[in-house]
């Protein structure tokens, strides 16, 4: 028992980046999470920790170490619940998500979803900020684009789409662009956590727009849309139910690129427990039904 506490002691340290924090998941108290870790150290007779006032890094070995360690952590657990007969999906989930879509899909969907699965507990992580899935402990995230790091890995369960919009009154004041470099004589809204930062994608190139007014949020960039602002590059399930009431319209839809995938993402080197194996399938069947993120184009919304 001591040497799985040490391992999960060394795991969450790893994951967390501090000794203090896996003191409080595990209510032991810093010092004792120290030792624990020296301990194994000693056990094992090798550094698994580079230690700072500032950082905790593992070591070459200790990264070895860890990727074990966490998969066998998971064994054990689910070896657990299977030996007192928890066929239920069960424990806390913790999942990541960005800002727009997690607070008006994912949350949204959870009334039926812990409606459906009692024994799990959901913790969102709602940011639209890159967050690491393992420093952050996060069971599963979803994301779009196509992925591209090799620690991870992806199921795709919808499809998304971003479309130029803007609101009657703007264009009836500065006119319809007809070609996407038209943009640049406009007032386009800037995400500014968007890459490239300013650059929107169409089948000609990215077009380096401009405009007075920046946010680092999609639903700050919704609402600027609709009080006459300027024009706004958004995915259309943000805006599904403006374009079919045309208080928005899309703007050069012929222009649009290809639709981008959204991916449940998980790591790689963990074994992926029941809860977040029901989470996606649910999130999957939720999307298929979600106009603007079931694959359907702009033009059907309309």
């Amino acid at each position: 028992m001591s040497k799985l506490l040490w391992m999960n002691c060394f795991v969450r340290a790893v994951e967390t980046g501090s000794f203090s924090a896996v003191a409080r998941e595990l209510g032991i108290g810093q010092p004792n999470v120290s030792r624990h870790i020296a301990s194994l150290e000693k056990a094992l007779g090798t550094r698994l920790l580079h230690r700072s006032t500032r950082l905790l890094v593992a070591t070459q070995e200790g990264h070895r170490y860890y990727v074990q360690a966490r998969q066998a952590l998971d064994v054990i657990s689910q070896a657990e619940s299977d030996a007192r007969g928890q066929q239920n999906p069960h424990g806390l989930l913790r999942v990541a998500g960005a800002s727009g879509l997690g607070i008006e899909i994912l949350v949204g969907a959870m009334p039926e979803f812990l409606s459906r699965f009692p024994d799990i507990e959901v913790e969102f992580r709602l940011s639209d900020d890159y967050i690491d899935l393992v420093a952050e402990g996060v069971d599963v995230a979803i994301r779009g684009g196509v992925l591209k790091d090799s620690a991870l890995r992806a199921r795709r369960v919808g499809t998304s789409e971003r479309v130029c919009v803007a609101s009657a009154i703007y264009l009836e004041r500065h006119g319809m662009p007809r070609q996407p470099v038209d943009l640049l004589q406009h007032q386009c809204i800037i995400y500014t956590l968007l890459a490239g930062s300013g650059g929107w994608p169409f089948k000609g190139g990215d077009v380096h727009v401009t405009g007075r007014l920046r946010l680092n949020s999609l639903e700050g960039i919704r609402r600027a849309v609709l009080l006459d602002l300027g024009i706004g590059y958004l995915p259309t399930w943000m805006v599904a139910e403006q374009l079919r009431s045309g208080v928005l319209q899309t703007l050069l839809t012929d222009h649009a690129t290809a639709l981008s995938p959204i991916n449940a993402v998980y790591s790689a080197g963990r074994l992926l427990p029941q809860r977040a194996t029901v989470f996606i399938d649910f999130i999957a069947g939720v999307f298929a039904a979600t106009p603007g993120l079931n694959g359907d184009s702009v033009t059907s919304l309309g």
